[in-house]
């Protein structure tokens, strides 16, 4: 029996979910087929409606060979597993001649621990919980949401925290999951059987494909320990966002809170020298802490430099001791020292990463008005890390809507550690790009102005003629808006200034959750919604509310940015262009993604404006223009007016 052509496939798999099969569609199917059969990688992008999901998961099906794919948000992961996968498998299952498989796997405090659960948690954070003189009754939302979570814990089969309906808050979740160093074993466990994390495990070994998400990717790549099957294919979704989440995992953070719910946890585990020696450390790391500035420290200073290292000593000689001692007064003392161990020995991970002061590494210190002051080292880049990690043994393939910056996919492949597009070069990975389009029409369906008269955004201090204008804009479109704002206090600045201005509803992010604003939003057409950076990547909102998208300033990274700032100046020690290499970068890809919230559909009609005249001024404004979809684009105030006022006639007309 001969195998089925990829265009049959993918024409049965189309027509399974619904939907319209596309040229950039199979374009892209042809090319993650061809990539399979080689050993080699592409970058793929793909705009909105392009269907890439199929595009990538009927070519990885039809090849046989075990796939991961990795997304970004729970949303398509959700998506995948819960829509396109099973729709797929049963549209190719006639034609392929086997049913392929498929499970999603998370890190393991994703999934409901039934030893914590039932056993408890150490003391000190189960104190408050319930009232000690009535011990059913929760005294709190916390206790609350413990007795929810125990009840869940009978009906679930899954014991992943995205399957329960309302949530949980963090701190309540913590009480009732474990990470993988806390974690007893199955082996160990009295609940080892029934493990929800190790069912999720077992599932994946046995599937043939593996949706994760981008950060259990990281920890597989990172870590050396394996959390991944092995598998033949990689398929990395949203993988504009690759590059931060492996920085977020390789993000080492020291504060004086975690430092003391370690010390309180380890103490009553060790004799009282050691646990006297780490209890000395960590209060001259506390009162150091106290008086330490933001920013970046190239240098540690000479006082915190030694305060390090008395905690790192101490963390360990904590190490040694609770490998020595056994207290068989502590019920479940294995459940106890397993968590009093995993905790004290990140603490000295940290610390002694960052006596180290590796120059491959940024250490910065932040202060939080809620938290106080913590140490922070991330890695300078991860580019070495996952050209060596990412793209060893395996076909890869990334796609995103978003991938091509200023035409070009060599900036995001600089930032993966690929070599420029069509350089040879054995030592590097092979690769190449494929821009599959977009099944819009981007020049007829939606305008780009640029205000070119308005004074250029400074650092500080309100933008009195920018206010003016998006309130001009926002009249002329009937609400409609989706406001993305550089930073929160210019977006509640916005809505402030606008509620006194109109009569049209303004939503500010952070006044109610997310979902519920962007349920509003969609809902009622004359509704704005002002916000920052999760609205710039995170609203799907196609149809009549969402017809003027509007950005405050270029979002470049702040000058103080600590990481960035590290970025961009060993760009320029190396010779190249630090600010386009990484702030114009950084500034296309949100340019990209917000712009992007625009056309949803084949029906939408809009206009983006940018409220920076550096836009259209300065030399690196074609770059963002190029990273963005084809809008047709105008300067022409007046112009852009009509167009609005026009579009909203029009949806009103439809409306009625």
């Amino acid at each position: 029996m001969s195998e089925p052509a990829l265009t049959d496939l993918l024409h049965a798999a189309v027509t399974a979910i619904g939907g319209i099969e596309r040229p950039g569609q199979v374009a892209m199917a042809e090319a993650v087929a061809e990539a399979v059969d080689e050993g080699t990688h592409r970058l793929i992008q793909a705009g909105t409606g392009t269907g890439k999901s199929l595009g990538y998961l009927v070519p990885a099906l039809a090849h046989g060979e075990r796939v991961v794919v990795a997304t970004a948000t729970l949303a398509l992961q959700r998506q995948l597993v819960e829509r396109d996968l099973p729709r797929t498998v049963e549209a190719l299952q006639p034609q392929l001649g086997r049913r392929p498989e498929f499970a999603m796997l998370k890190g393991r405090s994703n999934y409901l621990c039934l030893h914590r659960l039932h056993e408890g948690v150490p003391q000190d954070e189960e104190e408050g919980l319930f009232d000690p003189f009535e011990a059913a009754a929760p005294t709190s939302k916390l206790g609350q949401d413990l007795l929810r979570l125990r009840d869940w814990s009978d009906d679930t089969e899954t014991g992943d925290r995205d399957d329960l309906r309302p949530g949980v808050s963090d701190r309540a979740w913590s009480q009732v999951s474990v990470s993988a160093r806390e974690c007893l074993g199955a082996s160990r466990c009295a609940y080892g059987p029934e493990c929800f994390a190790e069912a999720s495990r077992e599932r994946a070994k046995l599937a043939d494909v593996i949706v994760t998400n981008h950060a259990l990717l990281a920890i597989d790549a990172i870590e050396g320990a394996p959390v991944l099957p092995e598998h033949e294919v990689l398929i990395v979704d949203e993988a504009h966002e690759l590059v931060g989440r492996v920085t977020g995992v390789a993000t080492g953070e020291l504060s004086p809170g975690s430092v003391q719910r370690a010390v309180r946890r380890v103490s009553k585990l060790i004799d009282e020298k050691t646990a006297d020696q780490l209890q000395t450390a960590a209060e001259t790391f506390e009162r150091l802490m106290e008086l330490a500035l933001p920013g970046r420290l190239e240098e540690v200073p000479e006082d915190l430099g030694y305060a390090l290292m008395a905690l790192r000593d101490a963390t360990r000689s904590c190490v040694t001791a609770l490998g020595n001692t056994r207290d068989k007064s502590v019920q479940d003392e294995d459940a106890v020292r397993k968590q009093a161990l995993a905790g004290i020995t990140s603490i000295h991970d940290v610390a002694e990463r960052l006596v180290e002061a590796s120059e491959y590494d940024v250490i910065w210190c932040e202060r939080d008005d809620r938290f106080g002051a913590s140490l922070r080292v991330a890695p300078l880049s991860v580019s070495g890390l996952l050209r060596e990690k990412l793209f060893t043994d395996r076909s890869v393939i990334l796609t995103s809507a978003t991938l091509k910056l200023g035409g070009d996919f060599n900036g995001v492949g600089a930032s993966l550690g690929l070599a420029p597009e069509g350089r040879e070069d054995d030592e590097l990975p092979r690769w190449k790009g494929l821009d599959a389009g977009s099944p819009f029409a981007y020049e007829k369906q939606g305008i780009l102005y640029v205000a070119k008269h308005l004074s250029p955004p400074g650092r500080e201090g309100s933008r009195e003629d920018m206010l003016a204008e998006l309130a001009e804009l926002v009249e002329a479109a009937g609400g409609r808006t989706l406001g993305l704002f550089s930073s929160m206090r210019a977006a509640r600045a916005a809505a402030e200034d606008l509620r006194g201005r109109l009569d049209v509803p303004i939503l500010l992010q952070g006044e109610e959750t997310l979902g519920e604003l962007i349920g509003r939003f969609a809902a009622d057409p004359a509704t704005c919604l002002f916000g920052t950076l999760s609205l710039w990547q995170g609203v799907d909102v196609p149809g009549a509310s969402c017809q003027l998208v509007v950005m405050d300033r270029i979002p470049f990274p702040r000058p103080d940015d600590p990481l960035m700032s590290a970025r961009q100046k060993a760009v320029e020690e190396a010779g190249g262009n630090g600010f386009m290499a990484v702030a114009a970068t950084h500034a296309a890809l949100l340019m990209a993604q917000g712009s992007g919230r625009l056309v949803r559909a084949s029906e939408d009609r809009g206009v983006v404006a940018v409220l920076d005249p550096r836009l259209e001024r300065a030399r690196y404004g074609s770059y963002l223009r190029a990273s963005m979809p084809g809008f047709w684009y105008t300067t022409d105030r007046n112009q852009v007016r009509r167009s609005l006022a026009a579009i909203d006639e029009k949806a009103r007309s439809r409306q009625e």
